[in-house]
């Protein structure tokens, strides 16, 4: 805005600069869904390494696939996740009161008597066994008066609150994970115990309606009722996931259920869905269309798993009859499955899917190499993995590789490696733009970042100078990559295109509030087969 001059002198106006640096979003967050021990359900949950995992939702646990994948997602070089935990039917559990040593039957009456009032006053902060499991324990102490003196005498009296847990056998000491001073059970209370336990506790939390029904006067107080010693109990894991939890159920997309509870979050680029048991395979496929339809919207790949049907070489094949896997542009498949040690099993063999492993080496190579960089080769290697559940040759892999599978194979000293990179549309019959699996990333991360970074266009005037800005930014982006080398082409003409003017948009376009940007750009396509002729040699002479 132009400065209101008023008298002689030299006056300071700052203009708006027309660069708006246009920042890459991230490239592979790998969103999994699937069944935890515990943690916050039906909700994402963004983590960085294995250990948050084991901390929010409770480490490898035998009833869950999903806990194995993300141990080999960060295993095999994997960045960050998004935990969405399901469940079917599982409950949490209540902390009971535990009744003092009573001498006689009438005393442990008079006992139960004084805890009924009291019982269940609290719950696990979420469903499952694993207060049980976790040896969880909950103190509740002698109140302190420290509250100022205007207010009555029942505000006075405060409890203290200490979760613990308490290691099996007895042979250590317990360790104290929360501890909480000064709560209480007044509705009126600023330090009301329910809502200091919702805003603040990672376990447990109290009912508001157990708040609300308990009556305090001076003859007959539950402060001293409720001092003591609580442990979980009648809580419950649930039984195995099904399709329907995964999709949310009736109405699950309006309701953000299930998969569609990735709407909450900010951005993923990778999902990976494991299968609900290790015999599981209808269920799984009766999910591909929801999830590839979610991925194309949210633009990101979802990484298939083989069904179990597919045994060998001959048993593979998409787009047959009773497939539910489509040829679909945001998909790709690996096979065979995977063998690695359970630790949960004495290290004993287990073969599992191998998606969350093929997660773990695309965020390794997008890191190491950059997003335009096929993850697949001699350094695409597959950690964690003792064996695969089939070999294949060379041969077997040339009758799988033009379908648009994409093999992992054994490379002698490199060891198990991933030997493909095509999406779901690979197939050569198809010969479609987005065949190739970094190609459609590349064209996703464009679009993604471009999407995030011209927010700032919309309700702008729609004329020359904006269409020159736009075109200043974008330009900036796109050689920014044309110089990390991630497209064809020896100079920015040959790499890439941005236009933005009177071309472009034309009047008709402006009254209509419209602005047409085209970028374009030149991918870089694998080398998936190298050729070498070799010829001999007789009697020439050295030019």
């Amino acid at each position: 805005m132009p400065v209101a001059v008023t008298y002689p002198g030299v006056y300071i106006e700052e203009l708006p600069s027309s660069v708006r640096t246009v920042v890459g979003v991230a490239t592979s967050i790998t969103a999994f869904i699937g069944r935890a021990q515990k943690g916050p359900e039906n909700r994402p949950v963004l983590i960085h390494s294995y250990a948050d995992y084991e901390r929010v939702f409770g480490g490898l646990w035998k009833h869950s696939s999903m806990s194995y994948a993300v141990y080999l997602y960060f295993l095999n070089g994997g960045k960050d996740a998004i935990i969405v935990r399901m469940h079917r039917g599982a409950k949490a559990s209540s902390f009971m009161k535990v009744l003092p040593q009573a001498a006689s039957e009438e005393e442990a009456a008079a006992a139960r008597a004084a805890a009924a009032r009291v019982s269940d006053l609290m719950r696990a902060a979420n469903p499952g066994k694993w207060p049980e499991d976790s040896q969880l324990e909950v103190e509740i102490e002698n109140y302190s008066a420290n509250e100022p003196a205007e207010l009555s005498p029942l505000d006075n009296k405060l409890i203290n609150l200490t979760i613990r847990m308490v290691p099996k056998g007895g042979t250590e000491s317990a360790i104290v994970l929360e501890k909480y001073y000064n709560l209480s059970l007044l509705e009126a209370h600023p330090r009301r115990a329910d809502k200091v336990l919702e805003a603040e506790s990672q376990l447990i939390s109290i009912p508001a309606e157990k708040v609300k029904a308990l009556v305090y006067t001076p003859e007959d107080n539950d402060y001293d009722r409720i001092k003591g010693t609580y442990t979980p109990r009648e809580g419950a894991d649930g039984e195995n996931l099904t399709a329907d939890e995964i999709k949310g159920g009736e109405g699950g997309e309006a309701k953000k259920q299930g998969i569609y509870a990735l709407e909450d979050a900010d951005i993923f680029n990778l999902l990976c869905i494991p299968p609900f048991t290790a015999e599981d395979e209808s269920s799984a496929e009766a999910i591909y269309a929801a999830a590839e339809k979610f991925c194309e919207k949210r633009r990101a790949i979802f990484l298939v798993d083989p069904p179990l049907g597919w045994k060998r070489p001959e048993n593979v094949a998409i787009g047959g009859a009773g497939s539910k896997m489509s040829r679909d542009k945001n998909a790709a498949v690996f096979y065979p499955r995977v063998k690695i040690q359970d630790p949960l099993e004495q290290n004993r063999t287990k073969i599992f899917v191998p998606s969350p492993i093929v997660a773990g080496v695309i965020a390794r190579t997008d890191s190491e190499r950059g997003i335009w960089k096929s993850p697949a080769g001699i350094e695409a290697t597959l950690t964690g993995v003792i064996d695969l559940d089939y070999n294949l040759t060379d041969g077997e892999n040339g009758t799988l590789n033009p379908k648009g599978i994409n093999c992992l194979r054994s490379k002698g000293a490199a060891g198990f490696v991933v030997w493909g990179a095509r999406t779901l549309r690979g197939e050569d019959m198809l010969a479609d733009q987005w065949k190739y699996l970094a190609v459609r990333r590349m064209a996703l991360y464009i679009e993604e970042t471009l999407f995030r970074a011209t927010q700032w266009v919309i309700f702008e005037p729609n004329d020359l100078a904006l269409q020159a800005q736009v075109r200043l930014n974008v330009e900036a982006f796109m050689h920014d990559l044309f110089l990390k080398g991630a497209f064809q082409g020896s100079t920015p003409k040959e790499a890439y295109l941005v236009k933005c003017d009177r071309e472009t948009t034309t009047q008709y376009d402006i009254d209509r509030g419209i602005l047409n940007i085209i970028v374009g750009f030149a991918p870089l396509k694998p080398a998936e087969f190298v050729i070498i002729k070799i010829q001999q040699l007789a009697g020439q002479e050295a030019q």
